[in-house]
């Protein structure tokens, strides 16, 4: 089975834009798992323009379902995470001033770093999972870092499907068989959306978990919360 963790980033900048708390995040989330997400996703960035470090502190008590924060792993990424303790953290290589992950871990080049930071977690009891792309290469170097887990960044896949689906999931498939031959297991995530999702998991059906955000949550504004999570799921019905 795959999980769906709804990542409700954009709830929080829709609350940041007008001050105030309203819409509520933490309500949101309880409300996602309420509605049958088995997953929450947070990634708090530096500036806090939409997530914020005190709504991480605010959530990890409230929800029982998978609390998963991503983000690179400054020092204060570090600290929080460890006073925080998620069910899994996922490291990502974002500058800090990007609009959304746009590119995967160069693991050839920052293994030594990854390394260290999945060991400061393990240690903890914190599931990882590095943010790739689908080079085979980098994946095997990121089962070097006794990582748990990897993620696929899907915006590739999401940007080609139109196009041709065959084409635009091939590469996926083939570096999730390599992850899995490496005894990684597999996540994905980025622009995947209602058009796209059952196909991804037809190809990946060993995928343990899907973490979606934007799609999602737009979706949900004319559809409703609770309808759009049941739908998100039954892309993911075997």
């Amino acid at each position: 089975m795959t999980k769906l963790s709804v990542n409700i980033n954009k709830i929080a900048t829709l609350r940041n834009a007008r001050g105030g708390n309203v819409p509520n995040v933490k309500t949101a989330a309880i409300n996602c798992e309420l509605f049958g997400a088995e997953g929450i996703t947070v990634h708090p960035r530096p500036d806090e323009r939409h997530i914020r470090y005190r709504d991480v502190l605010e959530i990890r008590p409230v929800i029982t379902t998978e609390f998963n924060i991503e983000g690179y792993p400054s020092d204060s990424f570090v600290d929080l995470v460890l006073s925080v303790k998620p069910d899994q953290v996922t490291l990502v290589p974002d500058a800090h001033d990007a609009i959304t992950s746009n590119a995967g871990w160069d693991v050839m080049r920052y293994r030594l770093f990854l390394t260290d930071i999945v060991s400061t977690f393990r240690k903890e009891g914190i599931r990882t999972s590095i943010f790739v792309d689908t080079d085979t290469m980098n994946i095997e170097q990121a089962a070097r870092t006794g990582t748990d887990r990897i993620e696929l960044y899907t915006e590739p896949y999401a940007s080609g499907f139109d196009r041709n689906a065959v084409e635009a999931v091939t590469p996926f498939v083939n570096a999730a068989k390599v992850a899995q031959s490496a005894g990684l297991g597999v996540n994905a995530g980025h622009d995947l959306n209602l058009d796209n999702l059952r196909f991804l998991h037809m190809n990946i059906p060993w995928l343990m978990e899907v973490s979606i955000g934007h799609a999602l949550i737009a979706d949900a504004l004319y559809l409703g919360l609770e309808n759009t999570i049941q739908m998100y799921k039954r892309q993911l019905a075997d």
